[in-house]
């Protein structure tokens, strides 16, 4: 219905712009074609765009008129840890950190977790899941 609806929308505008240009072109002076313009190009413009917005929703549209289904990105698997070296936390902070994690990067404060319960960085997750 869609695709129909858009197709006579789209072939009535282009009706119009034609008209329009043949009545434009026979008038000799800007004030005499104003009323071309404002009766039959612009309506006949609106109605082409009009006609391929239809279009194109029908055409996203399945054979049975239900929406399409849009299919969902699948998940990245996680990262693998990009360093080796221990977890990182800094003095009195929560969290434990990959060493390359930005947040603790540029930071020489920062120590081994060792044996202290912190849970894992939300940026850099240390632990696989």
């Amino acid at each position: 219905m869609l695709l129909w609806g858009g197709l006579a929308t789209a072939a009535g505008g282009a009706v119009l712009c034609v008209l329009g240009w043949y009545g434009i072109s026979g008038e000799r002076f800007a004030e005499r074609q104003l009323p071309y313009l404002a009766s039959c190009t612009v309506p006949g413009a609106a109605l082409i765009v009009s006609g391929a917005v239809l279009l194109a929703t029908g055409a996203r549209r399945a054979p049975d008129g239900s929406p399409a289904p849009e299919s969902a990105p699948e998940p990245l698997p996680p990262a693998p840890p990009s360093s080796p070296g221990p977890p990182l936390r800094v003095p009195g902070g929560t969290l434990a950190h990959r060493p390359d994690c930005p947040l603790v990067a540029a930071r020489p404060e920062a120590v081994p977790v060792g044996d202290a319960e912190l849970a894992p960085c939300p940026v850099c997750e240390p632990w696989p899941r």
